[in-house]
């Protein structure tokens, strides 16, 4: 495939590891730029459109939203502070997020100990009678 043609997005897709779904739902939110249909054939995406995925795919992995992203991409490379607040920000969703999972957590158990407990049977579910009566 000639390469300054670009390159299908089919071809994007298999390259980044992403389905070609994934592409056009970026497309649309922004995230990736729409290349120019020619009245002859298909989008031809240019062969960096791969790295791009992978820079969202990497975000992503590491808590940022897709609007988080879009404001990463506009920032470009732009001053470091302005990513570093964004980071930090999103580190303290991260720690609220596992403050909420670690008090989940210790519900969780202390049921499930009340559970062990009442074994029997013959008996409700010592689990199921706290979730049913609780605030």
């Amino acid at each position: 495939m000639d390469l300054k043609q670009g390159l299908t997005i089919g071809e994007i897709a298999r390259r980044a590891g992403v389905n070609v779904e994934t592409i056009r739902y970026y497309r649309r939110k922004g995230l990736l730029a729409t290349p120019d249909k020619p009245a002859s054939g298909y989008r031809r995406y240019p062969p960096d459109m791969v790295a791009h995925i992978h820079f969202i795919k990497r975000a992503q992995r590491v808590g940022f939203t897709l609007s988080d992203i879009q404001t990463l991409l506009s920032l470009g490379t732009g001053r470091c502070s302005d990513v570093q607040s964004l980071a930090r920000r999103k580190l303290r969703d991260i720690d609220e997020q596992l403050h909420h999972l670690q008090q989940m957590h210790d519900t969780l158990e202390i049921l499930v100990d009340r559970c062990s407990e009442s074994l029997d049977d013959e008996q409700r579910c010592a689990l199921l009678e706290a979730l049913l009566h609780a605030d």
